[in-house]
C-alpha cells in the first residue's frame, strides 16, 4: 500500500547539540529530537531505560486496600479465585498473580474463560461456582472494569472483588472493594498505558513491598516477574514508552537467563535457545502467538499450566503443544482472510464488517488486524457462536477512529461489548448483523475525513546513504525496545538511483539495490513484487526503509515505501 510521507521538521542546531552532549551519531539525534527528545537528560533517560524507571504502586489508585484485603485473605487461608482472560496479557496476568500469592505465603485457583464457548469478560455462573466452592475473594486480572452486573452478584454471595484492569472504564465503575486501573477517574498513576499485566505486576510488587523482605530480594523477585509482564506488554499493543519502555526493557533483558521450565520451553521451540533474548519484535511474531495460540485454538489453560509447571518435561509437552495449535492458527488465519480479501471494498466504504456462519471465531482478532493493514479502513471480523447462536467477533481500527467510543454510540445493538481506542470485540444478535455494518460505516463516514483513509507513513529522519554505518546503527538500535508507540525509526533517502533490476525473491518479495554519492544500500523488499515497475534500473527515487537486526550480517535495510523522486515529480 502506497502511503503519504510526512517529513520531520529540520532539527538542526537541537540535533547537533543532542549528538555532542551525549556522543551519538548526528542520525540517531536527529530521530531523537524528532521523536521530543531535545533535552540531553531526558534523552539519556530515553536511551538507558533500568529498573529504577518504575513507578511506585502504591500511587496507583486502590492499592492500599487491594494489599490489605489481599493480604489478609493470605493470612487467614481463604480461598482465592484469580478471574483471568485467554491471550497472553490474560494468561500471563494469571501467572503472576498466582505466584506471587503463593511466594507470599497464600494460594490461589485461577479461572479462565474457553474464548469460543464463553467469549471476553466475567460471568456470573463462574461467580456462583467460586461462591459455592467457598471462595472469599476473587481478583480479576486483564478484565472486570466493565463487569458491574457480575461485581454485584459477587457481592451479595458474600465474596469481595478486586478488579485489576487497564481497558477502559464505563460511565460508572462496578462496586469492586478496590480497583486497579490506571485510566479510572481520579487515578494519579504516571503510566496510563499499562497492559493488564503491567497492573498485575504492580500488585505483585506491591505486595512484595509488604512482606518484610530486603529491597534486594523484593528487587530480585520482580526482576523475574518482569519477563512474564514484557511478554504481554509487547504482544497486548500497547505504547513502548514510558514505564512501558523500562519494564519490557529489563524483562527482555531477564529473558537471557530463564530458569521457569515453562518460559525455557516457549523460547527453546521458538528458536531462542538458552542466551539468547528475543527482541520485541520477535516476541510478537514468534513467541507470543504460540502463547494465544492456546486460547485461540483450544483452551489457554495450557499457557498457564506451562508456565506455573515445575516439571521440565511437562513444559516441553505444552510447548510443543502451543506450536501444534499455533500451525493450525495460521491456516485457519490464511483461510478466513482470504475469504474476507475475495470481496472487493468499495472506495466509499468508511468501516467494514465481515461475518461468515462457520469461520474459526480463535483467528477473527488476527484477521481484522491484517484487514485494517491492507484496507486502511475500520474492520470487525464476525462468525455465528454455535454455542449460543450469537455473533461474535473482534474490531481494529485506524489511528483517527476511536472504536471504543463508536460502539459505545451504538450500544443498544450489543449483547455485550468491550475493549479500548483501537481493539474491541462485540456479541450481538445474527439478525443484527447487517444493521451493525450499516451504523457503523455510518459511524465512521460521520467522523473520519478523507485523509484519514490514507495511510501516513512518518519519516523520523532523512539522510545520505553515506551516514549508514555499523557505528551510527548501533546508536538507532539504542532506540529499541521497538514497537507500537515507538517503531524503529523510519528513514528516507531522496533522489537515490536504482542500481540495477531488483531480484525478484519467491514471486513477491524483491531485493533491491539503492546508490547515492557513490554509497550503496541493499535493501530487502518484502511483498514488492507487484510494484517492481516503480523500482526501474537506474530509475530515481525517493526511498523510505527501516534497519533491523539480522542475525547473519548484524543489521539489514527493510524497503517501506518508494515514490517517484521529488526533484522529477516537481518537473
Amino acid at each position: 500500500m502506497r502511503h503519504r510521507w510526512v517529513l520531520p521538521a529540520e532539527a538542526g542546531p537541537p540535533a547537533a547539540a543532542l549528538a555532542r552532549s551525549l556522543s551519538i551519531s548526528p542520525l540517531a539525534a536527529r530521530v531523537l529530537v524528532h521523536r521530543g527528545l531535545a533535552d540531553p537528560a531526558a534523552a539519556a533517560r530515553f536511551l538507558r531505560p533500568s529498573f529504577s524507571g518504575l513507578h511506585d504502586p502504591l500511587t496507583m489508585r486502590g492499592m492500599p486496600e487491594a494489599l490489605d484485603r489481599l493480604e489478609r485473605a493470605i493470612r487467614d487461608r481463604e480461598k482465592i479465585l484469580i478471574y483471568g482472560d485467554y491471550d497472553v496479557d490474560g494468561t500471563a496476568s494469571v501467572v503472576i498473580l498466582t505466584k506471587a500469592i503463593e511466594i507470599a505465603g497464600g494460594a490461589a485457583g485461577y479461572h479462565i474463560p474457553h474464548r469460543l464457548k464463553d467469549g471476553y469478560g466475567m460471568r456470573e455462573e463462574v461467580v456462583e461456582k467460586a461462591a459455592s466452592g467457598g471462595v472469599s475473594l476473587i481478583v480479576s486480572v486483564d478484565t472486570g472494569i466493565r463487569a458491574a452486573e457480575c461485581v454485584s452478584r459477587a457481592n451479595a454471595l458474600g465474596i469481595d472483588v478486586i478488579v485489576t484492569d487497564h481497558h477502559l472504564p464505563d460511565s460508572s465503575l462496578p462496586p469492586a472493594l478496590a480497583i486497579l486501573n490506571p485510566n479510572q477517574p481520579g487515578c494519579e498513576y504516571p503510566e496510563k498505558n499499562l497492559c493488564g499485566a503491567g497492573v498485575a505486576f504492580k500488585l505483585a510488587q506491591g505486595l512484595f513491598a509488604r512482606q518484610g523482605w530486603t529491597e534486594s530480594r523484593q528487587r530480585a523477585l520482580a526482576e523475574s516477574f518482569l519477563k512474564l509482564a514484557a511478554l504481554a506488554t509487547v504482544a497486548d499493543v500497547v505504547p513502548l514508552t514510558g514505564e512501558n519502555r523500562a519494564l519490557v526493557a529489563c524483562g527482555l533483558a531477564g529473558l537471557r537467563d530463564v530458569r521457569n521450565p515453562g518460559l525455557r520451553a516457549l523460547l527453546d521451540i521458538s528458536g531462542f535457545p538458552g542466551g539468547a533474548a528475543p527482541s520485541a519484535g520477535q516476541v510478537a511474531f514468534r513467541v507470543a502467538p504460540r502463547i494465544n495460540a492456546a486460547g485461540r485454538m483450544d483452551h489457554a489453560q495450557a499457557a498457564v499450566e506451562m508456565f506455573l509447571t515445575s516439571d521440565p518435561s511437562r513444559a516441553r509437552e505444552l510447548a510443543a503443544q502451543l506450536h501444534a495449535h499455533n500451525a493450525g492458527r495460521q491456516q485457519a488465519e490464511a483461510a478466513v482472510r482470504q475469504l474476507c480479501e475475495r470481496h472487493p471494498v468499495d472506495p466509499g466504504a468508511a468501516a467494514l464488517v465481515y461475518y461468515s456462519e462457520d469461520w474459526h471465531r480463535g483467528v477473527l482478532g488476527i484477521v481484522a488486524s491484517r484487514l485494517v493493514e491492507r484496507f486502511h479502513r475500520p474492520t470487525f471480523v464476525l462468525a455465528r457462536n454455535s454455542e449460543d447462536g450469537l455473533a461474535q467477533g473482534s474490531g481494529r481500527s485506524i489511528p483517527a477512529f476511536h472504536l471504543l467510543d463508536a460502539l459505545d454510540s451504538m450500544a443498544d445493538l450489543f449483547v455485550r461489548y468491550g475493549g479500548h481506542s483501537h481493539a474491541a470485540g462485540v456479541t450481538l444478535e445474527v439478525s443484527r448483523v447487517d444493521e451493525f455494518r450499516e451504523r457503523f460505516h455510518a459511524c465512521a463516514a460521520a467522523w473520519l475525513r478523507p485523509e484519514d483513509f490514507e495511510p501516513e507513513l512518518a519519516i523520523d529522519a532523512l539522510l545520505e546513504l553515506t551516514e549508514l554505518n555499523d557505528p551510527s546503527v548501533r546508536d538507532l538500535f539504542a532506540l529499541a525496545p521497538f514497537g507500537h508507540g515507538n517503531p524503529a525509526p523510519m528513514l528516507a533517502a531522496r533522489a537515490v538511483e536504482i542500481a540495477g533490476p531488483p531480484a525478484v525473491l519467491k514471486d513477491k518479495h524483491l531485493r533491491v539495490v539503492a546508490r547515492q554519492s557513490g554509497r550503496t544500500l541493499t535493501l530487502n523488499a518484502w511483498n514488492f513484487a507487484a510494484r517492481a515497475a516503480e523500482l526501474p534500473a537506474g530509475g530515481c527515487v525517493d526511498i523510505a526503509f527501516q534497519i533491523e537486526e539480522d542475525s547473519y550480517t548484524g543489521w539489514a535495510a527493510t524497503l517501506r515505501d518508494v515514490r517517484l523522486a521529488a526533484q522529477e515529480a516537481a518537473a
